[in-house]
């Protein structure tokens, strides 16, 4: 490994969806962009892990030019990071392989998110893939010899699964990777659905009246803002166990102008909760609105993307290319001649 280098950042956002909503981007994205500056950053969009599960080939090809246009309109800069996609990067999938190898089948079996998501439909009709989604995630993050990995708390069992296997790889054969820590940013602003203000905005929903997608209309958004759920009584006031409705709307508006909420809830003392709905409804039209015009600008211009992506990719195989050979060393494969 180099001796000398800024610590590294790897995260990624799948694209299983026709955008990224406003909870990812507060959530995720707006911390990446931060990152940009302290760390060397490796931002991909993991098209090998959309297909664990039933999909459609064209709309995953589709989906991954949106999320790729709506991580540039983000601010992730490519002169700053490696944007790429996941399968342009061949060394993920060589060393999962590896990987699995040194995995457990028990350990594998207590992920959660395997057991949820077959528990949904019958582990008859779950995928190997999406049993060994975490092995591939650990790949990941491993191939970039990653110090830090930004990530909510419900993915914290898989960087606890990637520090395992770090660890006993090396343990096995020498020192090998860096052993990565989860990046939780605790001041990361919480958004929740508009309708559902008790769970956290999700483009799995079935119900889509309370997810802000970045692709949205000033229209749609000011519509969703209006008819979002509030709560009992009138006075606006921060407290998500008695008021998570006016709480979440009061969340979002701090988010969007990194007002302290002690501050907004003063602006609004004496006020009704139709009064921070109209004046949110403005904020997040005005906000999705420009993201909106960004994204669609970067989506009409499919070859600069394709550049960008392929500069990413390059960028990304000259570090994970240097540690799959080193993996393979270590694990004895013979080189080719």
């Amino acid at each position: 490994m180099p001796a000398a280098r800024r610590p590294r950042v790897l995260s990624g956002a799948q694209p299983t969806a026709d955008s990224y909503h406003l909870g990812n981007y507060f959530g995720a994205f707006k911390q990446w962009v931060a990152l940009q500056d302290e760390f060397e950053a490796f931002y991909f969009i993991p098209d090998l892990h959309a297909i664990t599960v039933e999909y459609d080939p064209a709309l995953l090809r589709e989906r991954t030019y949106i999320a790729a246009a709506q991580l540039l309109a983000a601010g992730v800069d490519p002169e700053r990071s490696a944007l790429f996609v996941q399968s342009h990067v061949p060394e993920h999938a060589q060393l999962a392989w590896v990987l699995g190898g040194v995995t457990g089948f028990g350990e594998a079996s207590r992920m959660t998110q395997f057991k949820d998501k077959s528990a949904k439909g019958g582990q008859d009709s779950a995928s190997v893939g999406l049993f060994t989604y975490p092995i591939l995630m650990a790949a990941d993050i491993l191939v970039y010899q990653a110090d830090k990995v930004p990530v909510g708390e419900d993915q914290r069992q898989h960087v606890e699964l990637t520090r395992n296997l770090a660890q006993r790889f090396n343990h096995r054969f020498g020192e090998t990777f860096t052993v990565p820590e989860a990046y939780i940013v605790k001041s990361t602003a919480k958004i929740y659905d508009l309708q559902d203000p008790t769970s956290k905005m999700s483009g799995s929903n079935q119900s889509h009246a309370g997810v802000v997608d970045l692709t949205d209309t000033p229209k749609q958004v000011a519509k969703k803002i209006r008819s979002a759920m509030t709560d009992s009584g009138s006075e606006i006031t921060f407290d998500p166990a008695a008021k998570p409705g006016i709480s979440n709307l009061l969340s979002i508006y701090s988010a969007l102008t990194d007002e302290p909420v002690e501050s907004i809830v003063r602006d609004f003392e004496g006020k009704q909760y139709g009064h921070l709905k109209v004046a949110l409804a403005d904020l997040v039209a005005d906000f999705v609105g420009t993201f909106g015009d960004r994204t669609r600008e970067l989506l009409g211009d499919r070859a600069e993307l394709d550049r960008i992506l392929a500069r990413g990719a390059d960028q990304a195989r000259e570090v994970a290319s240097t540690t799959l050979d080193l993996v393979y060393e270590r694990s004895g494969f013979v080189r080719r001649a």
